[in-house]
């Protein structure tokens, strides 16, 4: 009986081990391929069968940092546009999503309502609205238009999030801040702030990318002057040829400051993610 459940038992992890590594090999087979091609010449690039065994060249991440086709002003761009969207969209999310998750509010579900509605509109149903309005003020190609264009569609999100996070700290403890005479700033600041850390870590990395990584706006509304680097690797794109390596090579800079970032923020997003399994029972 004994031998009989340890061999089902290993025949399940087995299988789980298989099915697992069946799933790494087609998340990381894109990126592995990516930095192959990358490290091809355009000739090799369009060898046929595909060459796996080359003689490999960094000469593509030079042409795509420093050479005609350079992406190193746009990469400048999309840090300046990502980092003032994150901090805007932190700096106004909190407190609304304070005042959501622990204030009495009149019309509160319906103003909940209206800030989650605002993510189900399409983006592209956007794009001539924002154009337009953009062009009567003058911002259409500049950091403030931009910024303020994204901190549309990431506040909401933001908002969304971290009011899930505040609504599980338990109350108990807002409470027993008031007793000591805690204003509701203060309360904020010292109580409820250092309780949802990783929440506000997980929010950073999701505005962050999904700022680093938007290209329907940016193409549209940019222009010379912001150029985000999603939009400058189509630079490498053209009607006569489509230069792969050098494409691939661009990408693969891009994605550094986000790999970057996950690595160094992995332990607050691990607690972020993990703080509503440990403490339940917080809401009223």
């Amino acid at each position: 009986m004994n031998s009989n459940r340890k061999r089902q038992k290993l025949v399940r992890s087995a299988v789980l081990f298989a099915i697992a590594s069946i799933l790494l090999f087609i998340w990381v087979f894109p990126l592995f391929w990516a930095v192959l091609v990358s490290l091809k010449s355009e000739a090799e690039v369009m060898a046929y069968p595909p060459r796996v065994i080359f003689e490999p060249t960094v000469q593509n991440y030079k042409d795509a940092l420093f050479g005609g086709i350079s992406i190193l002003p746009s990469l400048v761009t999309s840090v300046i546009v990502a980092t003032a969207t994150t901090i805007l969209t932190i700096v106004m999310a909190v407190p609304a999503a304070y005042a959501f998750a622990r204030l009495k509010l009149r019309g509160k579900a319906a103003l909940g309502f209206y800030t989650l509605a605002t993510q189900m509109v399409p983006p592209v149903g956007l794009v001539i609205p924002y154009f337009l309005i953009l062009n009567k003020v003058g911002w259409l190609d500049t950091y403030q238009g931009m910024v303020t264009v994204y901190l549309t569609f990431s506040l909401p999100f933001a908002i969304w999030l971290l009011v899930s996070y505040m609504e599980d700290i338990p109350f108990e403890m807002e409470e027993a801040a008031f007793l000591d005479k805690a204003s509701r700033l203060q309360t904020l600041w010292h109580v409820i702030l250092p309780q949802v850390r990783g929440g506000i870590a997980v929010t950073v990395i999701f505005v962050f990318l999904n700022a680093w990584n938007e290209f329907l706006f940016a193409v549209q509304l940019g222009g010379n002057t912001v150029r985000p680097v999603t939009v400058a690797m189509y630079n490498f794109v053209s009607v006569e040829q489509t230069l792969w390596a050098k494409l691939s090579a661009a990408a693969l800079i891009a994605m550094i400051p986000m790999i970057l970032i996950g690595v160094f923020a992995q332990k607050q997003i691990v607690k972020g993610l993990t703080v509503g399994a440990v403490k339940g029972g917080g809401r009223r």
